[in-house]
């Protein structure tokens, strides 16, 4: 049984192998960072959809910028900025990103598997951070998980911004090769159009 779900009823067979593969957090950064230059090798862009698909790819890794630029992890509690909008904001910026390429692709079968890898692995991910913070930070963070949606907004506009840190942001996550990699990807996709 993996860290991530040694809190949880035991399985076998069949249900535990399912359910270990959707809690291995290197699987899921694996493939997700295995999707992108996939989509963007085998990609048939269409001006349109390349155009509106960048344009979500480059909103989600300014998501991912702003998110990381205020988080502690593990040992302060993020509620402020982004955090006050959804409680993982950094994956709010995976979707818009995953959501990006594969409107920019031009590939209609890239739905189906961008669906099936949000739906197996981004579930799990959420119960799993959700469960640790409340371990880690109590009442407090059980309240604010009450009043925040997990991953899309209800608003856009964040009830609370200080404390935000370009530094923090660039030394947090690998973000600068994030942004890297996504934008070779997208240029990868701009030059088969």
């Amino acid at each position: 049984m993996g860290h991530r779900t040694t809190e949880l009823p035991p399985l076998s067979g069949i249900s535990y192998f399912i359910r270990e593969l959707r809690y291995q957090e290197a699987a899921r950064q694996t493939l997700g960072l295995l999707l992108m230059p996939l989509y963007a090798v085998l990609a048939q862009p269409l001006p349109a959809l390349f155009a509106i698909g960048a344009v979500v790819v480059v909103l989600g890794v300014i998501v991912r910028l702003y998110a990381s630029g205020y988080i502690v992890k593990n040992r302060q509690l993020a509620t402020d900025g982004p955090y006050s909008l959804v409680r993982h904001p950094l994956y709010t910026g995976n979707l818009l990103q995953l959501i990006g390429f594969t409107i920019a692709s031009g590939l209609w079968w890239t739905v189906l598997v961008s669906a099936w890898f949000w739906w197996f692995y981004y579930p799990t991910a959420v119960e799993y951070e959700d469960r640790k913070l409340r371990r880690i930070f109590g009442d407090r963070c059980a309240e604010w998980q009450k009043a925040t949606p997990a991953v899309v907004p209800r608003s856009l506009v964040p009830r609370r911004g200080g404390g935000w840190s370009l530094r923090t942001s660039l030394s947090r996550n690998v973000e600068p090769l994030v942004l890297a990699y996504s934008f070779f990807c997208l240029g990868w996709i701009y030059r088969q159009i």
